[in-house]
């Protein structure tokens, strides 16, 4: 326990220097650009170095304020975020209000050049600190020791999310089972990892004395009963032990759930995916613009490429496939042609080899109908520029599931098809998460993941994720 909450506090301690450094560099070079040497900045009577003093300390303490460097959301990413970009612009808001009432004729250069500066440093350094902390925490430091509390199956499961994101930052050291469901071996197994089986729910402070464990997660709850629940938040206090309880719902974002007591009983409400209205027309004028930008930026490529395919292999530059798109509807998806012409006329012969498990897609290592420029292209993602027509044509968009083939379509069950609620995407949460390294059944729960939980926020982060995956070549062949 104290270890870890002596590492709390030394994470806290830098974010809060780099965060002062940060804002304290913005309000500086904001002063400098607008005003030139410090004893000239004094305009209509404003000293605006003692502005820059009071601005800077200011904006620390909103960013303080708001919880922008709460354990909870330390290196978790959209809500950190969204904390930084909620403190910083009432913070501005509030100045300008200010300005307003007290007729206070603040330089709008001075402001203008603070608030992108300063925000985008916060982010930009919260964002390579994100990446450092789970580094660390792959490496098995900085994490938070976790007894999970419940049946077999939820217990496995809740214990192969932790081991699937390292990221995150939870090492299960142990788990308590109903008596019913241990084994013999006093061990539970997932993925390769022998977890001790350390009691069942009436032993808990015995398991965090034997484990050194600091948080207890609890699922599936029906055994323990509310009294079993109230009696472990008493005990656990005391221990000064954080209690976590997973609801039972399974990737469903944080802006769709809302506590609520009703009638005593803290009930967690399950808002409905919004596929309508103002969410879809922002998100068709993302689309829209975005794919103008990128084809005026990416033209000269495009050129490049067509070249080079036709010099190097018979056929056309584009390939044309049928893809399922919204409400099942066919389209013709567009790419580069990175195989040989003939290539569908021989893919029968090559079943037998496929390489993507669950066999519903079909993917090859080395398959060798591809060119040796296809190669090229398919390695950096450049085969699939030209489906920004498709966006323009409306029948794609930037970020959604990926495109599925009929005979995909075909299979699935009525869960499945929930893919098809919204249009498929150049990139999604499939691009960024292994590609062509995913088995069916990942790629399908990340499918439906974001057809629940899609949002604008999310579509820029994974837009940003996307770059990197595709720099990295990670899962494309």
């Amino acid at each position: 326990m104290t270890s870890r909450r002596e590492w709390e506090r030394g994470l806290i301690d830098r974010v809060r220097l780099i965060d002062t450094v940060v804002v304290i560099a913005a309000v500086v070079c904001a002063q400098v650009v607008r005003f030139g040497a410090p004893h000239l900045a004094s305009i209509a009577s404003i000293d605006y170095t003692v502005v820059s003093v009071v601005l800077a300390g200011t904006w620390l303490a909103f960013l303080s304020i708001f919880r922008t460097r709460s354990p909870r959301v330390l290196g978790s990413g959209a809500e950190e975020y969204r904390r930084i970009l909620s403190a910083t612009f009432r913070l501005f808001g509030l100045v300008a209000i200010v300005s307003l009432l007290l007729r206070i004729e603040f330089a709008r250069g001075y402001l203008a050049i603070a608030l992108p500066f300063g925000l985008a440093g916060l982010l930009v350094s919260r964002w390579l600190f994100r990446r450092h902390l789970a580094r660390q925490r792959r490496e098995g430091r900085f994490t938070t020791s976790v007894v999970i509390v419940g049946s077999h199956a939820s217990a496995h499961a809740m214990a192969r999310s932790f081991a699937r994101d390292a990221s995150a930052g939870y090492a299960v050291v142990g788990v308590c089972l109903p008596r019913t469901q241990q084994v013999a071996d006093e061990q539970l197994s997932v993925d390769g990892l022998s977890l001790p089986i350390l009691g069942d729910e009436n032993d808990v402070l015995a398991a965090i004395e034997a484990s050194g464990a600091d948080t207890v997660a609890v699922t599936a709850t029906d055994h323990i009963g509310h009294e079993g629940i109230r009696r472990m938040v008493w005990d656990l206090e005391k221990k000064n032990v954080d209690l976590v309880v997973a609801p039972g719902v399974v990737d469903v974002a944080g802006p769709r759930l809302h506590m609520r007591p009703v009638a005593g009983l803290p009930l967690i409400h399950v808002e409905k995916p919004q596929y309508n209205g103002a969410s879809r027309f922002g998100k068709t004028a993302f689309d829209l613009v975005f794919a103008c930008a990128a084809l005026l930026a990416v033209l000269p490529l495009f050129l490049v490429v067509a070249v080079l395919i036709k010099v190097t292999s018979r056929g056309p530059v584009f390939y044309r496939s049928e893809r399922m798109g919204l409400d099942g509807t066919p389209f013709q998806m567009i790419k580069f042609r990175s195989m040989v012409q003939d290539a569908d006329a021989r893919i029968e012969d090559l079943l037998a080899l496929n390489d993507s498990d669950g066999g519903v897609l079909f993917k090859m290592r080395e398959d060798p109908r591809v060119t040796a420029v296809g190669r090229v292209l398919r390695r950096l993602s450049i085969d699939e520029l030209p489906q920004l027509f498709n966006v323009l044509r409306r029948e794609m968009s930037i970020v959604g599931p990926r495109p599925p083939l009929r005979r995909e379509v075909e299979t699935y069950d009525g869960d499945v098809r929930r893919r098809l609620l919204v249009k498929p995407g150049l990139t999604g949460l499939w691009q960024v998460s292994g590609r062509s390294d995913l088995s069916w059944e990942e790629a399908v729960r990340l499918d439906l993941s974001y057809v629940e939980n899609w949002s604008m926020t999310g579509d820029l982060l994974i837009v940003l994720k996307t770059i990197k995956a595709v720099a990295s070549s990670d899962g494309a062949y």
